[in-house]
């Protein structure tokens, strides 16, 4: 690799979530597109949960970006052509034309230590966390790291208390709370009564990983109708933020400065000791969804 800014953010993000986390078995992760001609002098790291047209025309505003860390892989299904008339296809095409590299640590963020779902499961209060499904062989400082968290609380909370948290946490005005139905004939006044003492955790669409999960419930960005059937059945409620609401924040609480003092290391990368790094997140990306 030849593009030595965009080597030294691939050492960074490795060190933060190391690519073997991912589930690749459909994931998309890393190196995107290595552009071919990068830009001089680059000194900018762009994040953002999605890679859109709107987000792209912010990060090529500032000539100093030279790799865009996008959460969501711009490129996940395979790509036949490359054409401007598509506008994934256009989003790549453009990044390749200005010097601008692409990488996405998506499902290695969520699964790593300090990851994503660490993250969301802290917003809870105080409790312990475990993983659900663990890493069978994780790298140095990751051990404890696989997909999903089951958070038990210290002490007990009730469902308004819990949902009150997970809105300051993520700051959000409004999430959707699907109800266990058993309590909710028990009371009228769920919100206040019913008591929260396990929650399961996972980042973005948790069906896959939180589906038959034993906990009194679940907290992830979206669920089909049916999964959320599901889970009620099971006696468990589900509190639902959408997709990138469960994500978004840790860009700028946490993965900003980490990446920033990992970029600040030089581990051998001809990187010129007074050559001054910034890490940007975008002010533009948001949930395309919004409740109104």
């Amino acid at each position: 690799m030849s593009n030595v800014f965009l080597r030294r953010v691939v050492w960074a993000m490795e060190k933060i979530a190391p690519l073997r986390l991912a589930d690749t078995t459909w994931d998309n992760v890393g190196i995107l597109l290595e552009a071919p001609f990068p830009r001089q002098n680059a000194t900018k790291v762009f994040l953002t949960i999605d890679l859109t047209q709107a987000v792209l025309d912010e990060a090529l505003k500032d000539p100093k970006v030279g790799v865009i860390v996008s959460y969501h892989p711009p490129i996940f299904k395979p790509m036949k052509r490359l054409c401007l008339s598509d506008e994934k296809q256009a989003i790549v095409l453009k990044c390749a034309a200005s010097g601008v590299s692409i990488y996405s640590p998506h499902t290695a963020l969520d699964n790593c230590k300090g990851g994503i779902n660490d993250w969301l499961a802290r917003g809870l209060g105080p409790g312990t966390s475990r993983v659900i499904n663990a890493n069978p062989s994780p790298p140095p400082e990751h051990e404890g790291a696989g997909s999903g968290r089951i958070v038990t609380l210290t002490e007990p909370a009730s469902l308004k208390d819990i949902i009150a948290r997970v809105k300051l946490a993520l700051n959000l005005q409004y999430v959707m709370p699907a109800i266990d139905m058993l309590v909710r004939v028990a009371t009228a006044k769920v919100h206040e009564t019913m008591p929260i003492s396990t929650v399961a955790i996972c980042a973005g669409s948790g069906a896959s990983v939180l589906g038959g999960v034993k906990a009194d419930l679940y907290l992830t960005g979206e669920m089909s109708h049916h999964e959320v059937l599901a889970a009620l059945g099971a006696n468990t409620s589900v509190i639902l933020c959408e997709h990138s609401n469960t994500e978004r924040g840790y860009l700028r609480e946490v993965l900003q400065a980490r990446l920033l003092t990992w970029l600040r290391i030089d581990k051998g990368l001809q990187v010129q000791p007074d050559m001054e790094v910034e890490v940007l997140v975008s002010e533009v990306d948001r949930d395309p969804l919004t409740i109104t």
